[in-house]
């Protein structure tokens, strides 16, 4: 076990104007699970790269430990499976085919590199096979088909796979494979970045359980249940500050609860402290003025006495007036990192009919190939179905079909006449640009499109950046403030919470819970599903 230091951390883009971190200081030991936890556009992401070196900063980062960081791009996704996730655990392709040439020119004599005599040739040759063979049976190179297939056991994935082109994977196992080559690495610390965006509920599980059996990895995840299960320590950015817990997600949030709650009590006391001592300090302050000016004029007797009260209510006026400040100081070291949380709105239109879609024995194709076979369910309003399956099970395909997008299927379908649909999607590869042409385009009031996006924690810098600029998170946040500033009968919504942070969550969630609005949706954050959800259709049946 050894650590890593983070000392007095400031840093910031280029283009930006404020410091994403500023004299940031803590230390993590290496054999933690650690959840990183924080707001969309806080700075996960970019803490994970100054940990890879790949920005300029000011203040030290200290480890004895090599990062690494998933997801990481494979060059060559042609090439087969195998060798691909080999050569991500080290470089062996290379190691055998040097330690290949070495034993050939042992073997036959031949020239081997620019050395003086044949023998001496011989000996150099044996000598760097020696050193590739140490390194190669330290890194597990006689064992390592062996122990690459123990890790994809563990993980539940078809060995199968290893055997194709990286390319034919679906999105699913190539997370599972990218980050069994990681964990068979020597001396690395993995950052893990959203692991869970490709896998359904299923999947988060299986994965769930082999984090459990593994350390020494920061996960960036907003997935409450998952954070659960995989994680001992929490290291979260706050509006303030970066804090280290040791537990889980929800024992960090319940000390965040309570610590929320104490500060706001404290604020709430000191408040009415303040205003005491101001009322007390006036009293003084009046009492002195009304002791001096009884030494002009009038009948005093003893001028020197009556200076000296004068004085002393002075110096008591003081002592209250510092008294005051100094609860005013003490003031503003709270609420800092409370999370200003509003309460958002959306724009639930009431439809004259109760049964708004159904569907009956529907089987959707791809070409030839059956991808929904024989769905049956009926949306009345008021209605939050949840559409739950394993990857590829076809679920956003039904989405789409209702949503109008021709696809070839067999059995019935219908949707009630004059039904308005708004509809988040999964991608958001495609936003880019200004957020009043993105709001001009959908026909969005931009005022109350904007308000949403402020209400889900955007800065109003953030609207004069090109949304291309914008973290994962809050190009879903621009979606979800379209979906809720428009109109809608129906909300379809497929993977709404990719990439959107917790808190987020759980005010989509109560807002959910306040409007009930009509839904079709798909999404695997199992919390969010319990909470919400009326109806299950499982496309797994």
């Amino acid at each position: 076990m050894s650590q890593i230091i983070i000392n007095n951390l400031t840093f910031s883009y280029d283009s930006a104007y404020d410091n994403i971190f500023e004299n940031v200081s803590f230390k993590i030991d290496t054999d933690w699970r650690l959840g990183f936890i924080g707001r969309n556009g806080r700075g996960k992401t970019t803490f994970l790269n100054l940990l890879l070196g790949k920005y300029e900063y000011k203040g030290n980062i200290t480890a004895s430990v090599n990062f690494d960081y998933f997801p990481f791009e494979i060059e060559d996704k042609k090439a087969k499976t195998k060798e691909i996730i080999k050569n991500v655990i080290a470089p062996f392709t290379e190691w055998e085919e040097e330690m290949e040439q070495c034993l050939n020119l042992t073997a036959s004599g031949a020239e081997y590199g620019p050395y003086k005599s044949k023998s001496e040739e011989i000996n150099q040759a044996m000598e760097r096979f020696g050193v590739l063979q140490e390194l190669y049976q330290n890194h597990d190179g006689y064992i390592i088909e062996e122990r690459i297939e123990k890790e994809l056991r563990k993980l539940e994935v078809d060995l199968s796979v290893l055997e194709r082109p990286f390319d034919t994977l679906s999105f699913g196992e190539r997370t599972k494979l990218m980050l069994a080559a990681l964990f068979l690495k020597k001396n690395n610390f993995l950052l893990i970045d959203e692991p869970t965006n490709h896998l359904d509920s299923e999947g988060r599980g299986i994965l769930a359980n082999y984090l459990q059996g593994k350390s020494g990895f920061i996960l960036v995840s907003h997935d409450r249940v998952f954070l659960d299960q995989c994680i001992d320590h929490v290291l979260s950015i706050n509006r303030a500050n970066i804090e280290v817990q040791q537990g889980n997600y929800s024992s960090w949030k319940q000390n965040k609860n309570w610590q929320d709650q104490f500060e706001l009590d404290k604020n709430e006391q000191l408040k009415k402290d303040i205003n005491i001592l101001a009322g007390a300090a006036r009293r003084a302050m009046g009492w002195s003025d009304k002791v001096e000016a009884s030494k002009i004029g009038g009948h005093v007797y003893d001028r020197g006495a009556v200076g000296h009260k004068a004085a002393k209510m002075m110096k008591r006026a003081k002592a209250i007036e510092n008294r005051k400040l100094q609860a005013i100081e003490e003031k503003k070291a709270l609420l800092q990192n409370i999370e200003q949380v509003d309460d958002l709105k959306m724009n639930v239109l009431p439809f004259p009919k109760k049964r708004i879609i159904e569907v009956e024995n529907l089987s959707l194709y791809y070409g030839d190939r059956e991808v929904v076979s024989n769905v049956n369910f009926t949306l009345m309003s008021g209605d939050r179905i949840v559409l739950s399956g394993s990857n590829g099970s076809g679920k956003s395909s039904i989405l789409k079909l209702l949503l109008g997008e021709r696809i070839r299927y067999t059995g019935e379908y219908y949707v009630a006449s004059g039904l308005k649909i708004s509809y988040v999607s999964q991608d958001t590869s495609y936003l880019r640009g200004r957020l009043e042409d993105f709001a001009g385009y959908y026909g969005l009031d931009e005022t109350i499109f904007k308000t949403v996006l402020r209400q889900l924690d955007f800065s109003r810098k953030q609207f004069e950046k090109d949304i291309g600029q914008f973290s994962g998170g809050q190009k879903k946040k621009v979606l979800l403030a379209k979906s809720l500033a428009e109109p809608a009968h129906v909300f379809i919504w497929d993977e709404p919470l990719n990439f959107v942070d917790v808190f987020s969550r759980v005010q989509i969630e109560d807002l959910i819970l306040r409007y009930q609005p009509t839904m079709i949706f798909v999404e695997h954050d199992l919390a969010f599903r319990e909470k919400i959800t009326t109806k299950q259709v499982d496309l797994n049946k």
